[in-house]
């Protein structure tokens, strides 16, 4: 059954860091906390919502992509996926600014 885009947009509690982290309010939804920017693997093709591992996944660095800014990388840290995700930079609860910055470019 296919999820809406509305249905992925709900708050959650971070993995790594427990911060309660909200919906977005920018247009998009969420998928990382923007406190830690850590992640949980739940995406096999960027939105499914298919994949079985559903472990944390680190933020490992930027970068650019057309059409969609700059994207913090993650990385699985049970299988290795790696996932480009889009920054939140407006909205009730932006990124830390500061944290992406420290990230390496890929």
């Amino acid at each position: 059954m296919a999820r809406s885009r509305r249905a992925e947009n709900t708050g959650f509690v971070c993995v790594h860091c427990a911060a309660d982290v909200p919906a977005n309010t920018d247009g998009h939804y969420r998928n990382h906390c923007p406190s830690c920017l850590w992640s949980l693997h739940v995406d096999d093709l960027p939105g499914d919502r298919a994949s079985d591992c559903r472990q944390p996944m680190e933020p490992i660095g930027l970068v650019e992509k057309s059409g969609k800014g700059w994207q913090v990388v993650h990385r699985c840290t049970a299988c290795g996926h790696r996932q480009p995700n889009r920054l939140v930079r407006d909205g009730d609860a932006p990124d830390d600014l500061d944290l992406v910055l420290s990230l390496p470019w890929l």
